[in-house]
């Protein structure tokens, strides 16, 4: 399976203006640039981005792994932080921290903590991220 997601971006870094779209239309055309990814301005960035798609995949996995263990989530709240940070060649992503509270009926926490380690390790976009995955679960 092959997603896409699209970026056109017009003139210089600092006063330049780029565009982002996804396949299924969420995203059309929304803009991006140096003030919403450097200066905090509102709009979205790249980074933004690969959080809420590592947030949203890793709900997903560990859905998967509580189901196949016998559990059903209430709720499972989770936040993912992506850390960018200057290096000497440029910049890198440096971590992606995951900050879970779950509603999880019948289970234990040390289950609990094993099945997340699993979804975290097992979760795509986690595989994807070369830089370090963390991971805060905490039972509601």
């Amino acid at each position: 399976m092959d997603k896409f997601a699209s970026a056109v971006w017009k003139g210089g870094l600092k006063d330049g203006i780029g565009h982002i779209s996804t396949e299924s239309g969420v995203l059309n055309d929304q803009p991006y640039g140096f003030s919403t990814r450097f200066e905090g301005k509102k709009g979205t960035n790249p980074e933004e981005l690969v959080a809420a798609a590592h947030a949203g995949c890793f709900s997903m996995a560990l859905s998967m792994i509580l189901g196949e263990a016998g559990f059903t989530a209430e709720s499972l709240d989770t936040k993912a932080v992506v850390t960018l940070e200057k290096k000497d060649d440029g910049f890198a992503v440096t971590r992606s921290a995951l900050t879970l509270r779950a509603k999880i009926p019948g289970i234990e926490n040390t289950q609990f903590q094993e099945l997340a380690g699993k979804a975290k390790a097992g979760c795509p976009i986690s595989k994807l991220l070369t830089a370090e995955v963390t991971l805060d679960a905490q039972l509601a």
